[in-house]
C-alpha cells in the first residue's frame, strides 16, 4: 500500500508481491514455510531481481539459494502500540504532513527549501506500516528522524490505527528502539542477480 504495490497474493509458501521496479520485481515472504519448501520456491525463479524474504536469520536462510542470489542487507521487523508524540523540528525545519488514498506522508524541510528527511505509512484499519524513513546525510544527528516518526504517528492515531509495524535496518534499529520500538524477528533476503556473459 506504502509503495503503491499491487495487493499480495496467498500462495503456499506464504505471499507474492509485484513491485515492479528495475531493482526488484517480484518479492516472496516466506511464513512459516519449512527448508524443502523454500528450496522449490527459489529453483523455478528465473526472473532476475526477484527477491525471497523471511522472519529469518541470514545464515539459516543462505543453504537454500544457488549461485546467482545475493543476500540483501539485514533487517528486523519491528512493532510498538501507537501512542501520541509531540512532532519537534530543531530551529531552521519544518514538518509537513499529507494524507491520500490510505498513504500518510511527511516531509521535513530545511530554511532554504531542501529535503531534509522523509518518511511515509502505509494506512489499514487497525495497523500501519512505515516505510522510507530517510534523513538525507547532511542533516542527520539533529532528531529529524524522530520528528517524522512522531509526525507518522500522529496522523496514523488521527486515523484510529492503533499499531505500527516496520522493516529496520541495522541502523535504523537503533533509531526505532530508542522511541520504544520493538524488534520482533530478523528479517533477511536474497536478490536473484544471475551473471549474465
Amino acid at each position: 500500500m506504502s509503495r503503491g504495490a499491487t495487493a499480495p497474493e496467498d500462495v503456499p509458501w506464504g505471499l507474492r508481491i509485484e513491485v515492479g521496479r528495475p531493482s526488484r520485481t517480484v518479492r516472496h515472504v516466506l511464513l512459516g514455510a519449512d527448508a524443502d519448501t523454500a528450496r522449490t520456491l527459489v529453483g523455478t525463479v528465473t526472473e532476475p531481481a526477484t527477491c525471497v524474504k523471511a522472519f529469518l536469520p541470514p545464515a539459516d536462510m543462505e543453504p537454500w539459494f544457488p549461485a546467482g542470489w545475493e543476500p540483501t542487507e539485514p533487517c528486523f521487523l519491528m512493532a510498538v502500540d501507537l501512542r501520541p508524540a509531540r512532532v519537534r523540528t530543531p530551529d531552521g525545519y519544518t514538518a509537513a504532513v499529507e494524507t491520500a488514498d490510505g498513504v500518510a506522508r511527511v516531509r521535513v524541510v530545511a530554511a532554504g527549501g531542501e529535503l531534509a528527511a522523509r518518511g511515509q505509512a502505509g494506512l489499514t484499519d487497525t495497523a500501519c506500516v512505515f516505510d522510507q524513513i530517510i534523513t538525507e546525510p547532511a542533516h542527520r544527528h539533529r532528531g529529524l528522524g524522530t520528528a517524522v516518526m512522531a509526525a507518522l504517528t500522529r496522523a496514523a492515531l488521527e486515523r484510529g490505527v492503533s499499531e505500527g509495524v516496520l522493516g529496520a535496518t541495522v541502523q535504523g534499529r537503533a533509531l526505532y528502539e530508542a522511541i520504544g520500538w520493538k524488534a520482533l524477528a530478523p528479517l533477511s533476503g536474497f536478490t536473484y542477480r544471475p551473471v549474465t556473459s
